[in-house]
């Protein structure tokens, strides 16, 4: 095995690909028929901060979409939408291209990695959609020395990040809904991540309970951010 030279490593962290991510909900959410939500932080640091509005507000965007209309204030809402979503810390994953004669398996899966706990709910932002790490990971792949060199292998850094959203009833604070969405990317960055995993969470929403699924969307540029006028 060789390892790739650097204008290799470039052009192969250049090329653009679909963002990806995996989404898990568990749902007794009832038509829309008048009901009305307000949109909170789980976390109380990110609550009233404009990083916090401006996904709050794509979240706002899909629920009015569905049917659903904000409420005026939290005393006249029906249901409480509670948000949380976060980056891991940098790892470094090991890939490899095939040789002339090599051929990928399938792909792997997720490890390990959460944030905090949240009521009955647990680890991992909702509890109950755990963690995650590891990556989309390669099923492995075989060789033949008579097909040519060996494969290439490169490092390169990624991050883990989720998205969770639970609505509650607010007359008994009962769940009916939760869901999450998870990716692996090369960036860190928030304003990048949680707009494609918004899109992604509310994908034929509200979805199946207790289904996990893999969506695949294009590339989208970041959201403007909102201005203290529009909170």
């Amino acid at each position: 095995m060789r390892i790739l030279p650097i204008l290799a490593l470039l052009a192969v962290a250049s090329c653009a690909t679909p963002f990806e991510a995996r989404v898990n909900r568990f749902q007794s959410l009832p038509a829309p028929s008048g009901q009305s939500f307000v949109i909170q932080a789980r976390d109380p640091a990110k609550a009233g901060g404009l990083e916090f509005a401006t996904y709050a507000n794509l979240i706002r965007q899909r629920l009015d979409a569905v049917g659903y209309r904000e409420a005026a204030g939290p005393g006249a809402a029906t249901l409480v939408v509670n948000v949380d979503y976060a980056v891991s810390q940098p790892r470094e994953k090991i890939e490899s291209t095939p040789g002339f004669g090599y051929g990928y398996g399938g792909f792997g899966g997720y490890g390990g990695f959460g944030y905090g706990r949240y009521g009955r709910f647990g680890g991992g932002g909702f509890g109950r959609f755990g963690g995650f790490g590891g990556g989309f990971g390669y099923g492995g792949f075989g060789y033949d020395p008579f097909w040519g060199p060996g494969p290439q292998v490169y490092s390169q850094t990624v991050f883990n990040s989720y998205l969770a959203v639970r609505i509650n009833r607010a007359a008994d604070n009962v769940s009916v809904f939760e869901g999450r969405a998870e990716t692996v990317s090369r960036t860190n960055d928030l304003t990048r991540l949680v707009p494609p995993l918004v899109d992604a969470l509310f994908t034929n929403f509200p979805g199946n309970s207790g289904e996990t699924v893999r969506v695949r969307l294009p590339d989208r540029p970041a959201p403007a951010p909102m201005t203290r006028s529009g909170i």
